[in-house]
This record gives structure tokens, C-alpha cells and sequence, in this order.
């Protein structure tokens, strides 16, 4: 596809901040730097005064009244456009497929995305370690779109607002499925995250750089507390990381116009966003992801491109449970050899919440710069395997416009699968489909939480009441597929089954 107006990403840089400094950047200040790191960068002295659009990833561990107000002032540029995003992962790279779409159809010039967070900073001043000079928590006066919890109160109901209770039910379904032994897939699981943190251990902008073993992974101990079953904490995605990257996008032609050098040049060859059905109890299937799929597909059609000409991805990795959801679903098979991050992922490489997949686009791009023959498909989550945003980056541009796709037809009949609304307060028989045990700070199971349907085929969710000895049984009795008698409890609003009966 030749077209003047073909988007191009022409600007890459990201920041760690370093864990011990005793002045640490807020995530703004951290933004204001990766910004102007990428605005030097592209190799264009007045690049900033031609700025015209600045989309920001929301930042979770801290709050301005007007971030993308506030960074276009301390950057001293002067946007026609701003938008400032809400929480979700696939936020960067979605916002890179908008641009993209804003870039081609001359609605914007040149656009700056950015992100950054600095969880670790306000856990070290809330234990006291250090004082932060920062500006004083403001509530954002706008957000586009508006906030959104991702699933629905029945579900909050039983915690699966916290993402590593509900990742977990996702793995328990995908061990059931696998047929695995519970010795196997924690080999499975510890294998998969082992070599996430090898590539980690090798980046130099990783939060963690070392190498654990599957072992080190699956094995629970004091520096590796159980969370939520099967999940100990090296499996789950590191939020208390300081980090920041920035992109710069302008189209072919303008950055001909600036003698930008065409090694810097690095193409969205193709892209694609879509959601799953967003209330968890609703899907089908608790271990897979149409968006994936089609995702995937209209992505790898715009860039003619087969899966198998794919050198490398980054697929988000939150949790090992999403990593093979998505695997599974793009059509790579268990036993491929093409690495599946270019950071090292969210529990090592770090996850600083929203914006993590920035940092992948970001590092995508040097290795293209690099190693000009390279296509690197990236994939960003958000949500509870809800929303996927999907970016193919290489050297050429696409063979076909987005916009040939009736991506709204593909969005619709995903949606329209979506099962009938849960019976909140459930009496009769409920067979397994998944569940997780919830754990305190010392490895002592608190509770279970089982997702199953009825002998009406209805779903619900029960808490699992029991002894702790029996609960702990659930780590190797396979829980998923057996029947239970629940009934609802209106002193605490749950439905319960009690294991001990």
C-alpha cells in the first residue's frame, strides 16, 4: 500500500528509574524525560514546536488534575489535541492504532504517547525510606472514555476485581482442559515464566534482571509467597516498578519533510482492537479469547503477512494463564520456538499497570532498527482477558487499509455469545468449572472461590467454606468437574458450598 500519509513511528525512548535514588522522579517528571528523550530521538531540533496531538496512558499510582495540560506545558509544546486514557493494558497500543488511523487521515501531524508510573517510590515513602517532593494527588478533570471496573457486581462480589484471583480461575480452567497433572502444569507454567525471565534478566531497562529457574517460579518460600492458586508471586505481574517510555508518530511525507533518516523509520504493519465479552461469568469458555483470534488475523491480512512470518512477540504476560490463552489463540503451538517477549514481561521485566505494552512497542522498535528484516508481533491486555489491541511492527507498511475490515461485524457476534445473566443466589447442585484458593500473607488458605454452572446449566459463583486441611487438599485433588451442593447464605450474600459436609 503506498500512501504518503502511511504512519510511522519515528521516536522511541524509555526510563527505569533507578530503585535506590533518594529524589525519585513523580510519574509526570518521568513522562516530561522519556518525552524528550523521544523527541531527541527522531534527530530533529524544533520536532517539539510541530507537535500537534499528545495521548497519555492513565497512570494509576498517582493523579493530576490535568496530566496531559500539565506535561504539554513543562515540555513547552503546544497540542491541538489531547487525550487522556483510562486503566486497561492494551491502552498504549490501542493508542498507537488510533494515531495511526489520525496520522492517515490528516486529522494530526505529529503525535506524542506517552506513559510512566512510580509505584516502587510511593512504596518506599510509605514505609518511610524516603520523602517525596511531589506535586499533591489531584482527581483528573477528564478521561476518555470514562472509567470502567471491567466486570459486574456479582463478580466484584467475590474479589475477582483483584486480577490475580480471577487469572487464576482462568489457569485452573486451562489445567482442567490441558488434562495435566497438577505437578505437570506447574512444570508448564514455571517453564513458560522461566524463559520470560531469562530475556529479562538480559535487558537492561528490566526492574528484575535475573534469571530464575522453573523452580525458583512454581516453588513457594518467604521471598515467593503463595497469592492465589496456582499463582505464587513470581507469577504474577510486578506493578511496584518506576518506569516511563514515550513514542513519536508523524506519516511518511512529513518525515521526508524533516529529513528524518529512514533507519529510524519503523512501520505499523498492521493492527487490530477488540474486546471479549466483559462479564467473566457470560463467556462460553473460561479459557479462551475470540478477540485473540480474530485480532490476530486482521492484523497479520493488513500487513500480508503469515503467523509464520513473525520473528518475535510480545504477549502480554500478566499471568502465565493469559500468555497461553493468547498462544493458543493467535495458532502458535506449545512447542515453538520464537520467543514470546522482547522485555522479559510484567512480573520481571516490570508492569507498571497500564502501560507496560508501551514498553514493549518501544523495544520492538530498536530491534527493528537493528535488524531491518525483523517483524514483531505485539500483543497488549487489558481488563480480565477482556480487551486485546494488537500492532505489527517492521519495515514495511501495510498492504491494506484498516478500514476495509467491518471490524464492528467481527465485534458484534463475539459479543453476542455471551450466556444468559448468572443466578445470584443459587440453590441445587454446582459442578466446577474452575475455582482458586485465596491465601494470607503466610500461605494459609483463607477461602476458596468456585465458578460453575447448575443442574439448569445456569453459571454461578460460590465461596468454598471448609477446614484449612481441606482446603489445602484442593492444591492436588482436581476440584474442577465435581458436584457440589450450594446454597445462599443472606447473613454474608454469598452462595456457599461446604467442603467439610
Amino acid at each position: 500500500m503506498k500512501e504518503k500519509n502511511n504512519p510511522i513511528i519515528v521516536g522511541a525512548a524509555q526510563y527505569t528509574q533507578p530503585k535506590t535514588i533518594h529524589q525519585p522522579l513523580d510519574p509526570l517528571n518521568l513522562m516530561v524525560k522519556t518525552s524528550q528523550m523521544a523527541i531527541s530521538d527522531t534527530g530533529v531540533k524544533n520536532l517539539k514546536n510541530l507537535i500537534d496531538t499528545v495521548y497519555m496512558v492513565n497512570i494509576n499510582g498517582w493523579s493530576y488534575k490535568d496530566a496531559p495540560s500539565e506535561l504539554s506545558e513543562l515540555l513547552g509544546i503546544n497540542p491541538v489535541r489531547k487525550v487522556y486514557f483510562p486503566s486497561g493494558g492494551e491502552s498504549p497500543q490501542m493508542l498507537v492504532n488510533r494515531a495511526a488511523k489520525a496520522i492517515a487521515s490528516g486529522e494530526s501531524q505529529v503525535i506524542l504517547i506517552t506513559g510512566g508510573e512510580a509505584a516502587y517510590s510511593v512504596y518506599r515513602a510509605e514505609r518511610g525510606k524516603i520523602t517525596l517532593n511531589w506535586p499533591r494527588r489531584r482527581k483528573p478533570k477528564y478521561m476518555e472514555p470514562s472509567l470502567w471496573d471491567g466486570i459486574n457486581p456479582f463478580e466484584i462480589k467475590y474479589g475477582l476485581l483483584i486480577p490475580s484471583w480471577a487469572y487464576a480461575i482462568f489457569e485452573n480452567a486451562i489445567r482442567a482442559e490441558s488434562r495435566r497433572s497438577v505437578e505437570e502444569h506447574n512444570q508448564h507454567m514455571g517453564k513458560l515464566f522461566e524463559h520470560y525471565s531469562k530475556i529479562a534478566s538480559k535487558n537492561p531497562y528490566a526492574w528484575i534482571r535475573k534469571s530464575f529457574t522453573s523452580e525458583e517460579i512454581t516453588t513457594p518460600s518467604l521471598e515467593n509467597r503463595k497469592v492465589a492458586y496456582p499463582y505464587t508471586k513470581r507469577m504474577c505481574s510486578n506493578v511496584f516498578v518506576d518506569q516511563s517510555g514515550a513514542l513519536i508518530l508523524t506519516s511518511e511525507e512529513f518525515a521526508s519533510k524533516l529529513n528524518i533518516d529512514e533507519d529510524r523509520w519503523v512501520y505499523l504493519m498492521g493492527s487490530a482492537d477488540l474486546r471479549n465479552i466483559f462479564n467473566i461469568i457470560q463467556r462460553p469458555q473460561l479459557n479462551n479469547s475470540p478477540a485473540s483470534r480474530e485480532g490476530s488475523s486482521l492484523a497479520l491480512e493488513q500487513a500480508g503477512l503469515k503467523l509464520e512470518e513473525i520473528d518475535l512477540f510480545d504477549i502480554y504476560s500478566c499471568f502465565p494463564s493469559i500468555v497461553q490463552i493468547i498462544r493458543k489463540e493467535i495458532g502458535l503451538s506449545e512447542n515453538d520456538s520464537r520467543d514470546l517477549t522482547v522485555t522479559g514481561g510484567l512480573p520481571y521485566f516490570g508492569g507498571p499497570m497500564s502501560n507496560y505494552s508501551m514498553h514493549s512497542i518501544i523495544t520492538s522498535v530498536g530491534l527493528i532498527r537493528k535488524n531491518s528484516s525483523l517483524k514483531i508481533m505485539v500483543v497488549a491486555n487489558g481488563g480480565f482477558n477482556t480487551k486485546q489491541s494488537f500492532g505489527i511492527y517492521g519495515k514495511k507498511p501495510p498492504i491494506k487499509l484498516r478500514n476495509e475490515y467491518d471490524e464492528e461485524k467481527i465485534q458484534k457476534s463475539i459479543l453476542s455469545k455471551a450466556l444468559p445473566n448468572p443466578i445470584e443466589k443459587a440453590k441445587g447442585k454446582l459442578t466446577v468449572e474452575s475455582y482458586t484458593i485465596i491465601y494470607d500473607r503466610v500461605g494459609n488458605p483463607e477461602h476458596v472461590i468456585a465458578i460453575g454452572h447448575l443442574e439448569n446449566n445456569h453459571r454461578t459463583l460460590a465461596r468454598v467454606k471448609g477446614k484449612p486441611e481441606n482446603l489445602l487438599k484442593l492444591e492436588q485433588d482436581n476440584f474442577v468437574g465435581k458436584s457440589f451442593l450450594v446454597y445462599y447464605d443472606s447473613k454474608i450474600d454469598r452462595n456457599i458450598i461446604n467442603i467439610d459436609a
